[in-house]
């Protein structure tokens, strides 16, 4: 039935499958940023969190009883280390983006989107109508003469903290425009949160920005904090907007428990060590300074490559003769094909000089 479209797909080197890797691999491509998804003392944290409550499991939806005790304490610890009023936790970074821009943008409304916002939040606008303006990547000036011209009712502004497939931080002035335009902003940090910042608590923190009313922050659980879910950070009436119009949170059975418990367990350790994980990062930047001569601002280092057929034999060589695994990303992820590599806390800084200097 679908035969001529993966033929297509296997000629143009775009094909996937999922694959259980060899875990002698040396992880150069996942984005477990801090090597925290093996640190078994920190899963029996959560597995003896869990086992003191009598349900560890949701049940249902969030709005029925399916709000655990857990899912309460890490929401309330998650928006008061960020600063925000409020969390909210979702079951993904990809229902959490479906979520915010799917119920915030209404009837009178416009949303100004960064053209390259994660996929998840592009497949929601497609909800959305006429009410998307796409802006330049990571462009001010062009955001601005876009939102010079609009006479929406709400302005609501998305952007990444760090984009995905760059390590590109975004601009400062974002926040600024979006003070001035009396606009929503909202700012996916799944690859920020747990990376930058002084206590690695993401952009926010990274340019000195307190959070205030307009400002919305999503994150995800299964990066930094080496779990699975997300949480959405904002002021009480937004949370309570999106309890009572977001369809991902009102219909979706609620979070896992244990997923909630490691990321708790997670977090507040990170915030304990924040200073020890900020130096081991900047660790590794350093060692890409030296040997590719590339400032690092995140942990994504991106290396551009001519073709997909390239990406996949260079990927496969790294693997089978020497022992790594990396990323090799195609379109329509990326417009043109990378080798995304992590130097993430996780694995030593010696095999990562050793990897680079293949470069």
């Amino acid at each position: 039935m679908y035969q001529n479209e993966l033929k297509a797909l296997k000629k143009a080197n775009r094909f996937r499958e999922r694959k259980i890797f060899d875990n002698t691999l040396i992880d150069f491509a996942s984005n477990d940023y801090l090597g925290l998804a093996h640190n078994k003392k920190q899963f029996k944290k959560a597995v003896k969190m869990v086992s003191e409550f009598d349900a560890h499991a949701p049940k249902a939806s969030m709005l029925v009883n399916g709000y655990h005790e857990i899912h309460d304490g890490f929401e309330r610890i998650i928006a008061f280390l960020n600063g925000f009023e409020r969390g909210l936790v979702v079951g993904s970074g990809f229902l959490a983006n479906m979520a915010l821009i799917d119920s915030l943008v209404r009837k009178k409304d416009m949303l100004f989107i960064d053209e390259e916002y994660h996929a998840s939040g592009m497949m929601a606008t497609g909800l959305l109508g006429d009410r998307v303006i796409k802006f330049k990547h990571n462009d001010p000036n062009d955001l601005e003469d876009k939102l010079k011209k609009s006479d929406a009712y709400r302005k609501i502004i998305a952007i990444e903290g760090v984009y995905s497939m760059s390590g590109e931080i975004c601009s400062r002035e974002i926040f600024d425009l979006a003070d001035r335009y009396e606009a929503l902003l909202i700012v996916d940090e799944a690859h920020s949160s747990g990376v930058i910042g002084d206590s690695l608590l993401g952009v926010f923190e990274y340019y000195g920005i307190t959070p205030q009313n307009n400002h919305i922050k999503m994150g995800t659980l299964g990066k930094a904090y080496g779990s699975y879910g997300a949480y959405i950070l904002a002021s009480n009436e937004i949370i309570s907007f999106l309890e009572n119009r977001a369809k991902p949170i009102i219909y979706a059975t609620a979070p896992s428990v244990f997923d909630t418990a490691l990321a708790l367990v997670n977090i507040e350790m990170i915030s304990n060590n924040s200073s020890e994980f900020k130096k081991e990062i900047q660790k590794r930047q350093k060692i890409v300074k030296k040997v590719l001569d590339i400032d690092l601002k995140s942990l994504i280092l991106t290396i551009p490559v001519p073709n997909n057929e390239m990406a996949l034999k260079l990927q496969e060589a790294l693997m089978v003769k020497r022992g790594y695994l990396v990323g090799a990303i195609r379109q329509p992820t990326v417009s043109k094909p990378i080798l995304r590599i992590i130097p993430r806390v996780g694995s030593s800084k010696k095999a990562l000089k050793s990897l680079l200097n293949h470069f």
